[in-house]
């Protein structure tokens, strides 16, 4: 059976337009303003803020992926590129040597555009950006370069949900499809556990223009992911994730809102230093948060991680 390709709708902008917005995110990197955490450091001349990372692309690893959401991975897998470093200091991080200890070595934005013709000639369905935030702006150009040099699967957003809507506003048209996290229902939760103030204000802020943006998640004929938002929710041990008001909130934007309720919370990194999430998820508690995913409307979880 044979299919058009799809088209990813960073191809149809004209390349001054992608320009434009490769130029106005380097110009938020002057005083750094790229996520909520507002650093206001000069990272072009070298300044580092919180996210320790200058103005060159840092990547760790690229390559098909099979680990991903089944709407991402199809046959193929997911063309994942992991990059260092994260505007976030998640206590518990599964991949804290990547996010927090900086595995990885600085690349040319021509690099990262080679890595991502690449991972298409390789037959991936989409290219993941696995933590993108701090690093938009190389990425958008890196983009540029590869789509005038044939690049068309569509572009993931694979970010932790501490986003700054005035640059998801630039990413309009050249991301195809939203991965945030919705880690916590809660402020003083996030500022316990990730290190920021204010994660479920700016986190709802950035579900919202995210789904403005792009809408529900859209799959093609062989159930893979071309357009749309999904949504990791990892379930925490004592509801620390307070996972009830992140499901209203997903419903209240869409009952079609793709959810994936994720059960592998496991201790790593720092996390035994707070007694509340020092153990395992149990059962009874992932089987709370999907009960609250239904409860509040959502028709579209995927349950499929039940590890515990």
């Amino acid at each position: 059976m044979t299919q058009e390709p799809f088209t990813s709708g960073y191809t149809c902008l004209p390349e001054p337009v992608l320009t434009e917005r490769t130029d106005a995110l380097r110009d938020m990197m002057r005083a750094c303003r790229l996520c909520p955490r507002h650093c206001n450091v000069n990272r072009p001349d070298g300044e580092l803020g919180a996210c320790r990372t200058a103005a060159d692309p840092v990547v760790s690893s690229y390559g098909p992926h099979f680990g991903e959401e089944r709407p991402l991975v199809g046959r193929m897998g997911s063309g994942t590129i992991f990059l260092t470093n994260c505007n976030l200091r998640c206590i518990f991080c599964q991949n804290c040597d990547i996010s927090q200890l900086g595995e990885g070595r600085a690349v040319s934005v021509e690099e990262v555009a080679r890595m991502m013709l690449e991972l298409q000639r390789r037959g991936c369905h989409n290219i993941n950006w696995v933590t993108p935030t701090h690093q938009v702006p190389m990425l958008v150009e890196a983009t540029r370069l590869a789509a005038a040099e044939g690049l068309r699967v569509p572009i993931v957003y694979n970010c932790g949900g501490y986003e700054s809507v005035d640059c998801l506003r630039l990413l309009e048209g050249i991301v195809d499809i939203y991965m945030p996290d919705a880690k916590y229902g809660d402020n003083a939760v996030g500022e316990q556990l990730s290190g920021v103030p204010d994660y479920w204000d700016r986190c709802r802020e950035a579900l919202t223009e995210m789904h403005r943006q792009v809408g529900a998640l859209e799959l093609d004929e062989q159930g893979v992911a071309t357009r749309g938002v999904l949504v990791r929710h990892l379930v925490l041990p004592e509801d620390m994730a307070r996972s009830s008001v992140v499901m209203q909130h997903l419903a209240a934007l869409s009952a079609d809102t793709y959810v994936n309720v994720m059960a592998q919370y496991r201790p790593a990194h720092r996390a035994r230093e707070v007694s509340a999430i020092a153990r395992p998820l149990s059962r009874a508690e992932y089987r709370a948060a999907v009960q609250a995913a239904l409860d509040a409307g959502l028709r579209r979880l995927d349950e499929r991680r039940l590890l515990v």
